[in-house]
């Protein structure tokens, strides 16, 4: 970017309406996730077309892509937020030594975790909750995802920092891309070439090649704010803490659904195979629908970061409001509409399977429920986050997948049977609400403060 195109960036980031401009930055985020669940959807609609065992598959299998998820938003979120306000604060090149640094890092890591993952696969299969009759069909799907285990790391990072600076239009170009080929090669290796669960894995390994080569020709091209060089990787361990304590809140969600998801399995698997492909296939179209959440919250969030860096913290303030009341309204919508549609949505996996429908249809419509409250919890926890906050962030982060649920699917099952399965996150998107409350007025308090001193 040259100087006049950095100005113009800058003031649209500090001076454009609130509402506008979230609505510009979320529109194209909103779209990247939903593609992106789209096609994780893809992969549980076309595998489940081979059995409810393949099916329960791709619900053990979840739990790695969570943790890769967990390592590329960390880092990019955590670098994303440090960067955004440093060229809110107009110190571009220390923009780019951080957005360098955390992609080296997530490369780092993520090739630790595919050759662990290659290593000890049926072992970890095991530990996830799949049963023998899943396993072969786990096997066969993790390790593809293990192979492209350090570009799906990175492409996460990539795309957050499109998202932190502002232009999160070349990260939906990114995302959708590859989400489009997944889910044209989803049928082709599945069925036409007959490689079954391995051949969902390979389109979705395949997909997320061509989304980091897109990725990466914005930054190569100087397209984006920052430049990601190995020569600008700093040696300093500061900033490496920085990072991962910005993302922790981050780490804690994501890594917590892995650990969640896997609680889920083990306590569904208790009730035989229908039951751990009912909840998967629930699990998947709950996160189709959180995604468009979560796609408004990540374009809030580098509103927030931004001018708080720049010192507006009243556009924080009026950010965060708008963000949790619209989540809000969306949220209601969109359960509104999966609530009404259980039975049809479902049937659309295994409507030939009875126990499956039913289980489905029960778990989705209990999800349902209170999901609209998930629009509070995210806007506080991405406006914490965002403004590096990380303690009360990371604790809200905590709630959701952690601190209320994994009690309660330890607990409930033991009580009322599947119904306890069916119920623990419903009832932990509650208490998380509760905790978020209190949250936000701690935060309006604490920008309140900032923009009085700042006067």
């Amino acid at each position: 970017m040259d100087d006049n195109e950095r100005i113009a960036h800058y003031r649209m980031m500090t001076e454009t309406p609130v509402p506008r401009l979230i609505g510009k930055l979320a529109v194209p985020t909103i779209i990247s996730m939903l593609v992106s669940s789209i096609y994780n959807t893809a992969d549980t609609f076309f595998v489940s077309q081979l059995g409810t065992s393949a099916a329960g598959a791709v619900g053990i299998v979840f739990s790695v892509m969570a943790v890769i998820q967990a390592i590329g938003f960390t880092i990019g979120m955590g670098a994303g937020s440090i960067l955004s306000r440093q060229l809110g604060a107009k110190r571009d090149e220390e923009a780019t030594v951080t957005a360098s640094s955390g992609f080296a890092l997530a490369l780092l890591l993520s090739v630790l975790l595919a050759v662990f993952g290659i290593a000890f696969s049926s072992r970890i299969m095991r530990l996830l909750g799949a049963t023998e009759t899943i396993l072969p069909y786990a096997d066969a799907y993790a390790a593809y995802i293990f192979y492209g285990c350090p570009v799906m790391c990175c492409s996460f990072v990539m795309n957050n920092y499109l998202r932190a600076e502002g232009k999160a239009v070349f990260g939906m170009i990114g995302i959708t891309a590859g989400g489009i080929l997944n889910i044209i090669l989803d049928p082709i290796f599945i069925f036409t070439f007959g490689f079954g669960t391995a051949g969902a894995a390979m389109a979705t390994a395949l997909s997320q090649l061509i989304s980091f080569c897109i990725l990466l020709s914005f930054f190569i091209r100087g397209r984006s704010s920052v430049r990601i060089s190995m020569r600008c990787v700093s040696r300093t361990l500061r900033l490496y803490l920085d990072i991962i304590i910005t993302g922790l809140p981050t780490l804690a969600r994501q890594g917590l659904a892995s650990i969640a998801n896997v609680a889920l399995n083990v306590a569904a698997a208790a009730f035989g195979d229908a039951a751990v492909a009912s909840m998967s296939i629930a699990g998947r179209i709950n996160m189709f629908a959180f995604s468009a959440m979560l796609g408004f919250g990540q374009g809030f969030q580098p509103v927030a970061s931004f001018n708080y860096g720049a010192g507006l913290y009243g556009r924080v303030r009026k950010a965060t409001k708008f963000t949790a009341a619209t989540g809000t309204i969306i949220m209601l919508a969109v359960s509104a509409l999966c609530f009404a549609a259980a039975p049809w949505i479902i049937a659309a996996f295994r409507g030939d399977d009875p126990d499956v429908m039913a289980t489905g249809v029960a778990a989705l419509r209990a999800q349902m429920l209170l999901l609209p409250l998930t629009g509070l919890v995210t806007a506080v926890n991405m406006g914490l986050q965002s403004t590096g906050n990380s303690a009360p962030a990371t604790v809200l982060s905590m709630a959701r997948q952690g601190i209320f649920f994994l009690p309660l699917i330890m607990i409930l099952p033991r009580l009322l049977g599947l119904d306890g399965v069916i119920i623990a996150q419903p009832m932990s998107d509650g208490f998380s609400f509760l905790l978020a409350i209190v949250l936000f007025f701690y935060f309006m308090r604490l920008l309140s403060r900032k923009e009085k001193e700042n006067s």
